[in-house]
């Protein structure tokens, strides 16, 4: 990986809009490149997600890095690895801010270290106020959120226990005056009730990629979309999945195709970004 670089909060290509939080970090390390100004966006939630929240991921940050925001998250598992993966995957910059040292002795959690390499290598940026050789500790991953809402116009919620890490991020995201937005979800899971407490204190509700970006209302520019016309087999299997993350199976049953028409076309379907395999044959819609 690239060598480790610092910046201080004195020089000019320091980032902006984190200079003017309350406690800005003197130096930040810096693996990549790091931008004085550019349009971030907060992205935060659970380390164990739902299917659900997977697809939110997908389709809401798919979009929105898509439109120009550059996503900010914090490398940890779950949300924060789905974010930074649909940004590489979609050859896109992302800034990861981790709570230990940037070496890569140091970098947590150990399985996204594959990760990591490649957001360097994709042009994105990983960022930290600790000095390489520094282990994380129960403080440092906290304080490490204020710098993802500090870097950010805007942050995200997507699935957070009543306790998650994730609404320590909100925090900040409120005591910085970023715009909160928050994700509902099924009353009966607990991964619904960070976003729902949140909604009720203020966040904005979100219930697609347009609700941020006509909040935001920043001057971004976003990739030409062109319709393309659908097969009535891509058709029947979009409107399938609807209901929700199916199984090849289960779309085979539901759709009454044969089983070649549906893999065949589900790959179809994948390389238009309208679905998405989230893992062993789970298929997702991507709005």
């Amino acid at each position: 990986m690239e060598e480790i670089k610092e910046i201080r909060i004195e020089d000019k290509d320091y980032p902006e809009l984190l200079r003017k939080i309350a406690n800005p970090p003197k130096v930040l390390y810096f693996k990549g490149e790091i931008k004085k100004e550019e349009f971030c966006f907060g992205v935060a939630g659970s380390r164990i997600p739902s299917a659900y929240g997977k697809q939110v991921t997908l389709d809401i940050v798919g979009k929105l890095t898509e439109k120009g925001l550059i996503i900010v998250s914090g490398l940890a598992s779950g949300i924060d690895t789905f974010a930074h993966q649909v940004c590489v995957g979609k050859k896109k910059r992302t800034i990861a801010v981790l709570g230990t040292g940037l070496d890569e002795k140091s970098i947590y959690p150990r399985s996204n270290l594959g990760l990591a390499r490649d957001i360097v290598k994709n042009g994105g940026c990983l960022i930290s106020e600790l000095p390489p050789g520094a282990p994380g500790s129960k403080s440092t991953f906290p304080e490490r959120n204020r710098i993802i809402s500090g870097l950010s116009y805007g942050v995200l919620i997507v699935e957070a226990k009543n306790k998650s890490g994730s609404l320590i991020t909100a925090r900040y995201a409120f005591q910085q005056k970023r715009i909160l937005f928050a994700v509902p979800g099924p009353i009966y899971s607990s991964n619904s009730a960070g976003p729902h407490k949140l909604i009720k204190r203020g966040a904005k509700l979100v219930d697609n990629y347009n609700d941020i970006l006509q909040e935001l209302n920043l001057p971004i520019l976003g990739s030409n979309e062109t319709a393309d016309e659908e097969s009535r087999e891509e058709c029947l299997i979009l409107q399938t999945l609807k209901e929700g993350p199916l199984h090849v199976y289960k779309i085979i049953e539901k759709t009454d195709l044969k089983a070649n028409v549906v893999i065949n076309t589900l790959a179809a379907l994948e390389k238009k970004e309208k679905v998405k395999n989230l893992w062993g044959n789970i298929y997702v819609l991507i709005k």
